[in-house]
């Protein structure tokens, strides 16, 4: 049984549903409701609501999302790219990712080592699919030369 999205109260209700399963950004939860049948006129000012209740946030939002991902494997270009995706303001990631506190060069060692199991690639054909499964995860071709080279990621 669906539950029927036109009064605030359910909105509001559906809304909280949403965010006590996982961290959502304002965008997303929108679309959501949106999906569900909620009505525009409805959908805005609950959000203003639990925003202003601090239950609804950007950033909290923002922190999860850049801590999951990353744990995943991912690189900061590509969290860049999936953020901007889900229509967040490009200043607020960027600020999310500098302040995030994730060791990328750690992270980069860490995927390769699975993938690869931390075997330098023995010749060019080689080198190039580490490069693109490496460049396809998030990490610059700055920090995969780098890496594949042997020289330290932090100099």
């Amino acid at each position: 049984m669906s539950v029927v999205l036109d009064t605030s109260v359910a909105v509001r209700r559906t809304a909280m549903d949403l965010l006590a399963r996982r961290e959502h950004g304002r965008v997303e939860l929108t679309r959501k409701l949106r999906q569900r049948g909620a009505p525009d006129e409805l959908i805005e000012p609950a959000l203003d609501r639990l925003a202003q209740e601090g239950l609804l946030s950007e950033a909290r939002y923002l922190e999860s999302f850049i801590r999951y991902r990353s744990n995943s494997g991912y690189g900061p270009a590509r969290i860049r790219e999936e953020l901007g995706q889900r229509g967040l303001d490009r200043h607020d990631v960027e600020q999310a990712l500098r302040e995030c506190g994730v060791d990328w060069a750690e992270k980069l060692r860490d995927v390769w080592q699975r993938k690869f199991a931390g075997m330098p690639p023995e010749d060019a054909r080689a080198r190039g699919k580490h490069t693109r499964f490496l460049a396809y995860r998030g990490y610059s071709m700055e920090m995969i030369g780098r890496l594949l080279s042997g020289r330290d990621l932090e100099d």
